[in-house]
């Protein structure tokens, strides 16, 4: 800007000392001009009187610094010339001041050299005797004027041009200033210019514009950040090249590093660099891989910017929840059925005997009572697997209501009282009345199986004992047995519907398998927690707490 700035001032200032050049010449030209021709006027007054009164001796007796005369016949001879061998002159009759002097009396003319670069002044007047007398001049022309002027014009240019710097310096400096001071974050209109006052208030609205874009940026990318760092599943992005752009702590873990600055995945030796290359290939890629004892589904796809490729993302899908679900549904499924067909087959084979008539009459009682037993098996396995499904979907017909603890637990006890004196297991109630919203039955059949496997699983003269009790005013429940314990590592399986820790000792005791499933389930129907402690030989707790 400084420069436009003196280039613009020493324009101004070249073209205004020309022009004022020029017009001053100008004037000054036309000035003289006149002057020369009222002189020469008068010397040719001075001049006719002369040669009216001496003739031509007049004309020889002139002083060498008067004016050059010439006396012209009214023919155009040349009759006498002050510069000129009149000999040697042309026919004047055709000059311009002769032929308005023999017309008018008196002839004025002006004629330019452009060779010579002069310009010849004449001014004529006719005699009485016909002839023309006429003096002349030569004046420089004002290209000449102006070459003779160049030197002091060059000196005058050159001071101009020095002044015209340093003006255009401090000019350019106080201008340039105050914009080199306003704040392009806050401008303030009132402080600047007037002629920038638009550019400000453009610069204030795209500042603000520029505020708001940043701020949603940021929000979307605190977003971003909030949803891929609590992502369990690993998630990264990559260039071209394979450095990792972006990227989650879960796939930092994964990768088993501590930083992806400038971590490039195709380089380094990792279990992704199959499915990288495959995407920087411009194909989809779905491995699943077991990586720190889980199982992960690797999908990696190219990302595209119009028809090229210009790097890959990666999700990290951990698959071992739902591998785990497809386990335990198969196990399910299997359980089941073996449930189901133990019974199936000793009612098909007694029922097939008797259809047969080869059960004796005094045995029929005896096998109608294990096809009743079975049956009875059947219904209490099906009512258990229709109240976890219940309490799987939330779907339980039933509305909560106040449920007293303690008293659910004495009709439990009193249910459960001939099954403990026939294994000779003492069972005690403790504690106080404690209240929760839920549902009966759930709550009772909760009581019910814990108790009933505190019963089976324990040693003849065994205890068990039921406390409840509401710590800070939430309930609890608590059944303890001296039974024969649980094992460390089934503890955590213990709760896996048809899960059995002995199978040859629970077929022993009967069950269906589901019990402390139901307990588990109905306690996460009530918002509860279950927790189970258990030596081997000592005997196990199980808490409910709500």
């Amino acid at each position: 800007m400084t420069k436009k700035i003196l280039g613009g001032i020493l324009a101004v200032c070249a073209l205004t000392l020309c022009a004022a050049l020029l017009l001053f010449l100008g004037f000054l030209y036309n000035h003289f001009t006149d002057q020369i021709i009222a002189e020469l006027e008068k010397e040719l007054v001075f001049a006719k009187n002369g040669v009216l009164l001496k003739g031509g001796e007049y004309l020889s007796e002139l002083p060498s610094g008067f004016a050059r005369i010439t006396w012209i016949d009214q023919d155009g001879t040349v009759l006498y010339d002050s510069a000129v061998d009149e000999s040697l002159m042309e026919n004047h009759a055709q000059r311009e001041e002769v032929l308005q002097a023999q017309t008018q009396r008196f002839g004025k003319s002006i004629r330019h050299s452009a060779t010579l670069m002069q310009t010849n002044i004449y001014v004529a007047t006719k005699l009485q005797d016909q002839t023309v007398l006429r003096v002349s001049s030569t004046q420089q022309s004002i290209w000449a004027l102006m070459l003779g002027m160049l030197p002091p014009l060059g000196i005058v240019l050159a001071l101009a041009a020095g002044l015209s710097v340093l003006l255009a310096v401090r000019v350019s400096r106080r201008i340039v200033e105050p914009i080199n001071q306003i704040d392009l974050e806050h401008p303030n209109v009132q402080d600047s210019y007037r002629e920038l006052a638009p550019l400000l208030n453009r610069i204030l609205t795209q500042n603000a514009f520029i505020a708001r874009q940043m701020e949603q940026m940021h929000q979307k990318q605190d977003e971003f950040a909030l949803i891929t760092e609590n992502m369990h599943e690993g998630f990264l992005l990559l260039d071209r090249t394979g450095l990792v752009i972006s990227h989650n702590v879960s796939a930092l873990r994964l990768l088993g590093v501590d930083s992806a600055v400038r971590l490039n995945l195709l380089q380094s030796d990792t279990f992704l660099a199959p499915a990288l290359r495959d995407a920087l290939d411009g194909k989809r890629h779905e491995d699943t891989i077991d990586l720190d004892g889980a199982s992960y589904l690797i999908v990696a796809s190219p990302v595209y910017d119009g028809q090229s490729i210009t790097g890959a993302v990666v999700f990290m899908l951990d698959m071992t929840e739902k591998q785990q679900r497809e386990t335990l549904r198969r196990e399910f499924t299997s359980n089941v059925s073996h449930e189901l067909k133990t019974p199936l087959t000793t009612i098909y084979g007694i029922s097939e005997l008797m259809v047969n008539g080869i059960v004796k009459p005094q045995d029929v009682p005896a096998f109608a009572k294990n096809i009743h037993d079975e049956t009875g098996r059947l219904i209490t396995l099906i009512n258990d697997i229709i109240k976890l499904s219940q309490l799987d979907e939330n779907s339980v017909p039933m509305s909560r209501e106040p449920v007293d603890l303690y008293q659910v637990a004495q009709s439990v006890m009193d249910r459960l009282s001939t099954a403990a004196q026939s294994r000779q297991v003492t069972m005690t109630l403790r504690g106080s009345h404690a209240v929760v919203e839920g549902i009966d039955s759930i709550l009772e059949e909760m009581i019910y199986n814990l108790c009933d496997n505190a019963i089976k699983y324990n040693h003849e003269n065994g205890h068990v004992t039921v406390t409840i009790s509401a710590p800070q005013g939430h309930a609890r429940i608590e059944v303890q047995d001296t039974g024969i314990g649980i094992a460390r590592e089934h503890l955590d399986r213990v709760f896996e519907r048809f899960y059995r820790v002995d199978k040859s000792h629970s077929r022993k005791i009967g069950g269906t398998g589901l019990g402390l499933s139901i307990v588990k389930h109905g306690a996460s129907f009530h918002g509860a927690k279950v927790h189970i402690d258990s030596t081997e030989g000592v005997g196990t707790t199980v808490s409910i707490q709500f």
